[in-house]
């Protein structure tokens, strides 16, 4: 899951696409900012694979985590089976021919042997898909980890930041008015030179 860090006080959209048997949400403020989210190089807009989002009860996660990938399971199982592709079916036999009344001095001839049906193809292996989508799920772990420790740095940051910015802010008032007594004193002192 790759997760963009969005810039504040932007209006954010949520944005699908379909990722295997789930739906990949976000939102972003762009079409532009989701497919970088996803990690797309392709304009899935364009090619009609991705769509915005108005569902109230669709768009509040990702509204609640802008920028961030989540995926919801489309459907159940029995309905993501359904829509699987159907194998092709069995071939039809053609029906055994019907016995022929044969005069009786014709020996009955023999039954052809029928030949064995094909043996059912293997099912495919699955290795590499239960490794990939292994891969995926522990990339996106990583990386919501990653994001989380980045938020919580960010955070910090701008804790330390406005901390230093009181300090600054409450040392230059002080010298100001040092300086502004010190100009005044000086200024006095100067006219009673004067006169």
């Amino acid at each position: 899951m790759l997760v963009c860090i969005m810039p504040r006080k932007q209006k954010l959209k949520v944005f699908r696409t379909p990722t295997g048997f789930h739906d990949a949400y976000v939102a972003a403020p762009s079409q532009k900012a989701a497919l970088q989210a996803w990690g797309s190089e392709h304009d899935l807009f364009a090619r009609g694979i991705a769509e915005k989002v108005d569902d109230p009860e669709l768009t509040r996660e990702p509204l609640a985590k802008p920028g961030v990938v989540i995926r919801r399971l489309r459907g159940n199982m029995s309905e993501q089976i359904a829509a699987l592709p159907k194998s092709k079916s069995a071939r039809k036999r053609s029906p055994a021919p019907k016995p022929v009344d044969l005069p009786a001095e014709n020996p009955p001839a023999r039954p052809k042997k029928r030949a064995d049906p094909p043996k059912p193809k293997p099912k495919p292996d699955r290795t590499a898909l239960d490794e990939a989508e292994r891969a995926l799920a522990e990339a996106e772990k990583r990386q919501v980890k990653e994001h989380r420790a980045l938020v919580r740095r960010l955070a910090d940051l701008e804790r330390a930041l406005r901390e230093l910015e009181r300090r600054h802010s409450s040392e230059l008032t002080k010298l100001q008015k040092n300086v502004e007594k010190l100009r005044s004193r000086y200024d006095r002192a100067m006219e009673e030179w004067r006169n």
